[in-house]
């Protein structure tokens, strides 16, 4: 059989395959949806051993700089304390975050609660004066029965007792999901290296050089894009949490700590993340003064502006080796497309394809053009 025959059995069989696959869409979606949800902790172990690589390198490098050189570790050894370290980082942190959160929030619901009733009184007359009918509900809330609510929940109880084990086994599901995961992290954490170098030879032994070559160029670009953004994702997040608590404090704003702490989390949405903790402070801070409410929201988008202009394009756009108008173009088009996590990892996919570009670029332009290479 010559090779045009093979060609055109080859072309056949891709068409009957695609025509079975379009024509039992249904059957083969649910085969997928069936198998992704068992790689689901296969998918976050590989996240978390990602996330987790940045801060366990920082230790790892601290380690060799600490000790001398003739009583440096092992590589497993040295693994094994960069990867304890960081998990000890983790929980302290997490520790520390609900030890100072939590507590504000139960305040800042009872403070809620209290104002809504002392209040309430002075609202329905603000809007009576404006000219709003509030008759109607004014008798709702005046003829809320407590007890029939009570008699209705009661009633209700044997829904809510399914519900709630049906709640129950999702997250008992989802935590051996999470055990799961964190198992195949630590797994893929301690041997990461061992893991590079077999893939490292898997490539070389099946693929000719140059293109091995280029994949491992590729990987490192990939690597070091990832690793750049989300330390500089890290930095910028802190930075714009301490702003925002700085400035709420200077204007004497209350929720300081929990709306700072709050920006630093929501922050690592790019550009828009930190709007959320704008919009829950503002609301926080409108129930007890519709004045400081309005000051807060000038105040964030002061410091949200100057933060989004000055620091995170040269932060996290100069830590991936993006120009700030690419970062923010970045940014831009992978939220519209795949919303959140398109935002997300979009600006460093965009730095490796601009360094693959650029190389491309200096590569046809060399001796065609007297300037220098674009660095």
């Amino acid at each position: 059989m010559d090779k045009q025959t093979k060609r055109i059995l080859c072309y056949i069989a891709f068409g009957v395959g695609l025509f079975a696959l379009l024509n039992n869409l249904g059957s083969v979606w649910a085969v997928v949806k069936t198998g992704a949800s068992f790689l689901v902790p296969v998918f976050g172990g590989l996240l978390v051993a990602f996330i987790l690589s940045v801060p366990m390198k920082g230790f790892e490098n601290l380690l060799l700089r600490l000790l001398p050189k003739d009583r440096r570790p092992r590589e497993t050894a040295l693994q094994a304390a960069g990867l304890l370290l960081t998990l000890l980082s983790v929980v302290v942190v997490l520790v520390l975050a609900f030890t100072l959160v939590i507590p504000e929030i139960a305040r800042s619901v009872r403070t809620i609660a209290d104002l809504v009733v002392q209040e309430w009184p002075s609202w329905m007359e603000y809007l009576d004066e404006q000219g709003f009918n509030t008759s109607q509900l004014s008798a709702r809330t005046e003829a809320l029965d407590v007890d029939a609510l009570l008699q209705s929940l009661s009633g209700s109880a044997g829904a809510l007792l399914g519900s709630i084990m049906d709640t129950s086994a999702s997250i008992l599901s989802g935590l051996a999901n999470a055990g799961i995961a964190l198992v195949i992290a630590v797994y893929l954490l301690l041997s990461r290296r061992s893991l590079a170098r077999k893939s490292k030879k898997l490539l070389y032994a099946y693929l000719a050089k140059p293109h091995a070559d280029r994949v491992c160029h590729i990987a490192g670009l990939v690597q070091a894009a990832y690793t750049k953004f989300l330390s500089g994702q890290c930095i910028e997040a802190c930075i714009l949490g301490v702003l925002i608590f700085l400035a709420f404090s200077a204007f004497g704003l209350p929720y300081a700590g929990l709306i700072g702490f709050l920006t630093a989390i929501s922050a690592f949405i790019p550009y828009v993340g930190a709007f959320v903790a704008c919009v829950i402070g503002a609301l926080l801070i409108l129930l007890s003064s519709p004045e400081q409410a309005l000051i807060s929201v000038l105040v964030f988008l002061v410091v949200q502006f100057v933060e989004n202009q000055f620091i995170y394009p040269n932060v996290v756009g100069t830590s991936v080796g993006l120009p700030p108008l690419f970062t923010f173009l970045a940014a831009l088009i992978g939220g519209n497309l795949f919303g959140l996590f398109g935002m997300i990892f979009s600006i460093p996919l965009a730095s490796v394809l601009y360094a693959l570009l650029r190389e491309d670029a200096n590569r046809r332009a060399e001796g065609k053009v007297s300037i220098k290479n674009d660095k």
